[in-house]
């Protein structure tokens, strides 16, 4: 595990802006070193706000975007199209304004697809999708994803792995099906923590006051199975950004000294 950096930004809008500049030049290089590049999404107010901010940005046509890979850390398992679903969102978002394979989307199941209503079977579908996309310079059964991003939710949830409940101790399978999440639907897809840290980098997005107690504690040294939060890194690099108010109960001396 490495240590995690923080980036603390004045505000959500400029944390948005700094993390979509910052998603540009990760793929760019990615792109530059091995051809094409992978990234996980999020969704939430803080995920959508990054592709919003992605979106606008003049800088966005640098990526090549038929040269990504775009996959998801979560989703719930609402019919295709349902305004709720993260992919529903993303496509609103950013997805429907650049020039994306559609073959390169790997969106999660919805609740009305092949597998019907069977949320295990649609996470064992995406589990081997992911295992199919694997090479075997990634020694698993997950690609070496570029960059996978989270949103932290209030309770220090990451993707739809919630504290105490099985998903976030599961070791062995890379997706599963969430039974009864706290918050709604209560039905949920999720990547585990062992597929989230086969990623280069894992970023997590935290911004405003209601997550501040998240992030406090997900940052000083909770386990993952009370904080999940605290079990999500990458491989290479693990960033916290953040704004003001989601770091204003860190302790002094995780505050980094100097953010934009």
């Amino acid at each position: 595990m490495n240590t995690p950096q923080l980036v603390v930004h004045r505000d959500k809008e400029l944390m948005a802006q700094a993390a979509a500049a910052r998603l540009i030049t990760k793929v760019v290089d990615a792109q530059a070193a091995r051809g094409s590049a992978s990234v996980v999404l999020t969704g939430g107010r803080n995920g959508n706000g990054l592709l919003a901010a992605l979106a606008s940005s003049p800088a966005r046509d640098a990526i090549d975007w038929s040269r990504l890979d775009l996959w998801w850390g979560d989703e719930r398992f609402l019919p295709e199209g349902d305004p709720e679903r993260n992919v529903t969102q993303a496509r609103a978002a950013l997805l429907d304004a650049v020039p994306v394979d559609p073959r390169r989307v790997h969106a999660m199941p919805a609740s009305d697809g092949p597998y019907g209503s069977d949320v295990d079977a649609a996470a064992a579908a995406y589990a081997e999708e992911l295992a199919a996309a694997a090479g075997p310079e990634d020694h698993g059964d997950v690609p070496a994803f570029d960059l996978l991003m989270l949103g932290v939710g209030p309770d220090t949830h990451v993707a739809s792995l919630f504290p105490e409940l099985p998903g976030v101790r599961e070791q062995e399978r890379t997706v599963v099906g969430v039974h009864g999440a706290p918050k709604p639907p209560p039905v949920r897809v999720s990547l585990t923590l062992p597929a989230i840290r086969s990623a280069r980098e894992v970023w997590l997005l935290a911004a405003g006051e209601d997550k501040a107690r998240a992030a406090a504690i997900a940052l000083s040294g909770a386990g993952e199975v009370q904080a999940p939060a605290a079990g999500a890194y990458g491989r290479g690099r693990t960033l916290w950004l953040l704004d003001s108010a989601a770091a204003s109960q860190l302790p002094r001396a995780l505050y980094p000294p100097a953010s934009p």
